[in-house]
């Protein structure tokens, strides 16, 4: 039994030969002690005495019990730590991998939010966008009524002079022109609103689709690490991954970091919710406002037509009246003083053929006085009367003509007023823009 102790101790010596026991080495240093008598005589000088190799026994088996005991007490402490190594590698792997559940969970809600917003913002865009295309076709819709409202105006400065007048239709004309400029560099403000607006909502998409690019990265990473386990064949030793988290960010700067994001995005929501409502109210009003003037400049224009109109029948009923009348009168004064002319040449052939009485006969009697009388009330104060008042009659007349004349350029004026307003002015207004053209649509 102790050979096969001290045999199983040599095996262990000679695989540890890097740590055997200090008195081991110790005590194979001691030389032995040399032997006395016949021992020496032609043979080894040197021998061990039974009690030396008794005590080489005993040494060398406490030393093979005690490293027996201390290999028991390493294996037991080996099968202990590894033991607990193993419970707390299984331990750390599933608390890492239930924390990347939670990662997981945690990053497909942010990405979820953030592709809602992304949604949003594209709809709210496309909104915007619409609104914008609005904007330009009302801003082009306006040029139409510029058009027409100054073409009116230099229609009416062609009006005749005396009509060449400063009337309620000139006002609403100049102010309809006033009203369209204000509303041009109203709605090319809104546009351009609109078109920055546009450009913040598409920086803030961006940054979205980027945090949420890097995010559904992110997951396919955790969702691959997630899959590993000990049995995974494309696992890698890489010893400086761990030296690298030190250059990252925390959980509270990341998720800083989207809040942020979606913060920006609410943000910009609201603002182009806003601004849609303000695009709307813009469109609406501004609408309403050229209808509105529009109306007041066609009734000016009806009320000024209806003027003329009037204007000019009462000076044509004016210049057929007046001018008829005289000339009726003018012809019946001449009709007076042709019927006194056959009373004339009565009375003058009587008197005439009286004064041929003879001697006494020849005296004034009382036919004679009367007749006298009679060709003195016809000549000098009748003929004579009728010859003057058909003088003033002609020369009423006369005047009559010019002033005929007058109402004739001055009806001819009305009736060219009367056309640039009506038949020119009025019609091109039929071209004005309807209520949804100037909505945009």
């Amino acid at each position: 039994m102790l050979g096969r102790q001290c045999g199983a101790w040599r095996l262990w010596d000679i695989c540890y030969m890097t740590w055997p026991p200090a008195e081991q080495k110790c005590k194979s240093l001691v030389a032995p002690q040399p032997s006395s008598g016949a021992a020496t005589a032609g043979y080894r000088s040197a021998k061990y005495t039974p009690a030396e190799w008794h005590s080489n026994n005993f040494s060398i088996l406490q030393h093979a019990v005690s490293d027996r005991d201390e290999a028991r007490r390493i294996r037991a402490q080996s099968k202990t730590l590894y033991q607990e190594a193993e419970a707390a590698t299984q331990w750390a792997q599933a608390e890492g991998t239930r924390l990347l559940g939670e990662r997981l969970q945690d990053i497909h809600l942010w990405k979820s939010e953030l592709q809602r917003h992304i949604e949003q913002l594209v709809a709210e865009t496309d909104l915007l966008l619409a609104q914008k295309t609005r904007l330009e076709k009302a801003l082009d819709a306006t040029e139409i009524p510029y058009a027409i409202a100054t073409d009116n105006l230099t229609c009416r400065e062609r009006r005749p002079g005396p009509d060449l007048v400063k009337d309620a239709v000139e006002e609403e004309l100049l102010k309809e022109v006033d009203l369209i400029r204000s509303v041009q560099a109203l709605l090319k403000k809104t546009t351009a609103q609109v078109v920055s607006q546009i450009k913040i909502n598409r920086e803030a998409k961006l940054m979205l689709e980027l945090d949420w690019s890097d995010k559904s990265q992110a997951y396919n990473f955790d969702d691959r690490c997630g899959r590993y386990n000990n049995m995974s064949p494309d696992t890698q030793y890489h010893p400086s991954s761990a030296s690298m988290q030190d250059q990252v960010c925390n959980h509270t700067s990341w998720v800083k970091f989207t809040q942020e994001n979606l913060s920006k995005a609410l943000q910009e929501l609201q603002a182009t919710k806003d601004l849609r409502r303000l695009v709307e109210r813009v469109l609406q009003e501004t609408s309403q406002d050229l209808q509105a003037q529009c109306s007041r400049v066609d009734r000016a224009f009806s009320q000024r037509c209806a003027e003329l109109i009037a204007a000019k029948a009462h000076l044509e009923q004016h210049l057929t009246q007046q001018i008829g009348v005289q000339e009726k009168n003018t012809v019946a004064l001449q009709q007076a003083i042709h019927n006194k002319e056959a009373p004339l040449r009565v009375v003058q052939s009587r008197l005439n053929l009286r004064s041929l009485r003879p001697k006494m006969e020849l005296c004034r009697d009382e036919p004679q006085l009367r007749y006298i009388h009679a060709h003195s009330l016809i000549h000098t104060s009748t003929i004579a009367s009728l010859c003057q008042q058909l003088s003033e009659a002609r020369g009423s007349l006369s005047r009559l003509e010019e002033s005929r004349m007058a109402l004739e350029k001055d009806i001819m004026c009305k009736t060219h007023s009367l056309l640039i307003d009506r038949e020119k002015c009025m019609a091109y207004r039929q071209r004005y823009p309807t209520i949804s053209a100037m909505l945009g649509y």
